[in-house]
């Protein structure tokens, strides 16, 4: 089934930005077929804009395209179907800028605010699809240790701009929605509200898979172990990324997907949890199995000596074990090992499939290519062409809600947290999960 939809995104034109994903291309919305063959005009809300940021990434490519290793030497070319029409940057540094330059280069305007970005600096909403990528950037860090980056503050004037002008267009957020899960909860509020298309998350759902793994719809799932590394909530929002695109494959017996606790642990209480069975070593060996950085000496020892880089207050030097307990009973388990790797890979056991236990790599080839954000981009890109997200933006809300509970968990020294405002959020998990199928970078 996989080689027949390949070969069918190499013979249709429309699927060209999704060639390699392994799904067929969505119809066109009557908006889009009005369009014609008009450029989607896009607007670019950045926090920041330097060497490697993420607006760096993402807006790049779909102004100087990428490679979509699929045996094809040119470039995919967003900027054919996609025009980046403006530009907010909210810092901008002179020592480290980049976005005022690519900007000039283009002929792109940037304006000094996100209203005007929306309309051009007219009066009413003069783009078709945003892109909202508030990462990086200089932003306080309160005591949960989470980086309180503005993405709701851009959302909440962008829904402004909606409401004054009476229709919204699709929208990409980077990353989770908000920090803070109440804010969470109302950006999708105002999206179900105002009925555009939101697309929320990072790379790691939809990045290669080394070996490819698809968990089939369905499998009852006993248990799960994500392996991972970096700072407590960036890479944490990554690793629970990682868990919650396989967990929701599980099947539900008419439950949601809800959370209904989560627990922290850090330091020895990690492998004394280990010790107890809470959680299965045996498991996270296999996931390390797949790990392209593993250390030696064992995970143990391998934490035990890790030295955090300096000024990165949010990288903690002890073990991390995040526990989340769903509301159909279902447990996922997130370890959090650095100095034993450097990248996220997952394990898990499954009742009645062949072989019980299945592992593989959420690989992510390293910057300054950073080719993860080829396959987000492909993503973005068929979200803004059929206003149809590749999966509900719930599932965002979902994860960045969990992580915000666990850092309330890490603040009160491990206790567990009810969640009853995450215990009745639902949603379907997507048929295919998108993950791309094309060969690995380095195999290219």
């Amino acid at each position: 089934m996989r080689a027949n939809r390949r070969e069918l995104m190499r013979t249709a034109a429309a699927a060209t930005a999704i060639s390699g994903l392994g799904i067929e291309p969505a119809a066109q919305s009557s908006s889009q077929q009005e369009r014609g063959k008009r450029r989607m005009k896009v607007a670019a809300l950045c926090s920041t804009y330097h060497y490697l940021s993420h607006a760096y990434h993402i807006v790049g490519r779909f102004i100087d395209g990428f490679p979509l290793y699929d045996g094809k030497a040119e470039l995919h070319k967003p900027s054919e179907e996609f025009e980046i029409a403006s530009m907010y940057i909210e810092q901008v540094s002179p020592e480290t800028d980049l976005g005022l330059g690519v900007a000039a280069r283009n002929k792109i305007p940037v304006f000094d605010s996100v209203e005007k970005a929306l309309t051009l600096g007219g009066d009413k909403l003069d783009v078709d699809a945003v892109l909202l990528i508030a990462e990086h950037g200089k932003y306080p860090i309160n005591e949960k240790y989470q980086t309180l980056y503005p993405r709701h503050d851009y959302f909440s004037k962008m829904v402004g701009v909606f409401r004054a002008s009476g229709r919204g267009v699709p929208v990409f957020v980077d990353k989770h929605l908000s920090y803070d899960r109440a804010r969470a909860a109302e950006m999708i509020a105002w999206s179900e509200e105002l009925k555009f298309p939101l697309m929320a998350g990072s790379s790691l759902p939809v990045t290669w898979r080394r070996p490819d793994l698809e968990i089939p719809l369905g499998v009852t799932i006993e248990d799960a172990v994500v392996l991972s590394r970096g700072e407590i909530e960036i890479f944490g929002f990554h690793a629970l990324e990682t868990l919650q695109c396989f967990a929701e494959r599980r099947g539900l017996n008419g439950k949601k997907q809800g959370v209904k606790a989560v627990t922290c642990l850090t330091g020895d209480d990690v492998w004394k949890a280990a010790d107890a069975g809470r959680w299965s070593m045996d498991l996270l060996e296999t996931a390390a199995s797949r790990s392209q950085s593993r250390n030696v000496g064992g995970p143990k020892q391998c934490v035990a000596e890790f030295n955090p880089p300096p000024n990165r207050p949010t990288f903690l030097r002890t073990p991390i074990y995040f526990e989340v307990e769903y509301a159909d009973g279902f447990i996922g388990k997130v370890v959090t090992a650095n100095g034993y790797v450097d990248d996220t890979t997952i394990a898990l056991k499954l009742k009645g499939h062949e072989p019980n236990v299945v592992s593989t790599n959420v690989y992510l080839p390293a910057p300054p290519g950073a080719s993860f954000f080829n396959p987000l981009v492909l993503r973005i890109e068929d979200t803004f062409r059929t206003g149809k997200p590749p999966y509900p933006p719930v599932r965002t809300q979902l994860t960045g809600g969990i992580l915000d509970a666990l850092l309330e968990s890490r603040l009160s020294g491990g206790k567990r947290i009810t969640t009853p405002d995450l215990e009745n959020l639902d949603y379907s998990a997507p048929a295919d999960s998108g993950y791309i199928r094309t060969p690995w970078p380095n195999q290219a």
